[in-house]
């Protein structure tokens, strides 16, 4: 088997079509052995994939913008999507069936203190009609750090990907009451990438082929049975919570079926980013995103 090198930005559920592929079989089925990394934190995968260490990356179309707006041309493309959503839960300390998002303001929320999360979750505050800046917000880190503040006493909210707030539940420490996508509807908010080098390559489209299967599984296969698969790579969550998890997110809809970043999805990304003052040009569909190649 040939060996293929997959690195996450973030690790979550949330990011079960390419972990799938993995639990799944499908990688093995077109003759790939997958070796799997997260980046370390304040890194990029897409610098993974430009020193050739991975072959491909989970990112985010946003990755793209930055060398654009320094008149470079991006060395990596996008060439699938992984999530049509916004996939991040708002978790409260106490239950509260008639959550409205105006709670929030004057509140003390654990928050993701940058980067995509924040960006998306600003619009989602705009798109609410609040004002994000009324809110107290609690920056800890990353996802581990997010999770053990409020696991300790810190904010009256929490935002995080699942399935940590299922897991909250279970646990008796949080109740959801929102999620964040359906506030901002569909966009392009995480894909796979990858060099132009590779995906000319085999081993590409073996990849896609693999790929293209486990969509499928993720939208038909029950989710106790994607849970069971995937529950090795969660140790720390139990089974019947990620697949309390997983079936959310079928629900949601982030899985479409089509592989292929849509025109509608990079626009919608561009309109998050330039609301948030992100970006000041909207780059052309062409310059951050490619076709997914061809999967003879």
């Amino acid at each position: 088997m040939a060996k293929i090198n997959i690195q996450f930005t973030l690790f979550s559920a949330f990011y079960s079509p390419l972990i799938s592929t993995m639990s799944g079989g499908f990688l093995k089925d077109e003759g790939l052995d997958p070796e799997w990394s997260i980046s370390p934190p304040g890194t990029s995968a897409i610098a993974a994939l430009e020193d050739g260490s991975v072959h491909v990356a989970q990112s985010a179309l946003s990755q793209g913008f930055g060398p654009l707006s320094r008149g470079e041309k991006p060395k990596t493309v996008h060439f699938a999507q992984v999530n049509e959503m916004d996939g991040f839960f708002l978790t409260a300390r106490e239950p509260d069936p008639d959550f409205t998002w105006d709670k929030l303001e004057g509140a003390d929320a654990v928050l993701f203190g940058g980067g995509q999360p924040l960006a998306m979750f600003k619009y989602a505050c705009h798109k609410a009609g609040i004002d994000y800046d009324k809110i107290k917000a609690i920056n800890p880190g990353g996802a581990g750090n997010v999770d053990k503040a409020f696991r300790d006493g810190a904010g009256q909210y929490v935002q995080q990907q699942g399935p940590f707030p299922q897991q909250l539940e279970a646990d008796g420490i949080g109740h959801i009451v929102a999620q964040v996508g359906p506030q901002i509807g569909p966009c392009g908010f995480s894909s796979l990438a990858a060099t132009p080098e590779w995906l000319d390559t085999d081993m590409a489209a073996a990849f896609v082929r693999a790929y293209r299967k486990t969509r499928a599984y993720l939208n038909n296969a029950p989710a106790t049975e994607i849970a069971r698969a995937e529950k090795p790579y969660f140790p720390d969550i139990d089974e019947a919570v990620l697949a309390n998890c997983i079936a959310t997110y079928q629900k949601l809809g982030c899985w479409t079926p089509h592989i292929d970043i849509t025109q509608a999805a990079y626009e919608a990304t561009l309109d998050i980013f330039e609301y948030n003052g992100i970006i000041s040009e909207r780059y052309a569909y062409d310059r951050v995103c490619a076709a997914p190649p061809t999967a003879n």
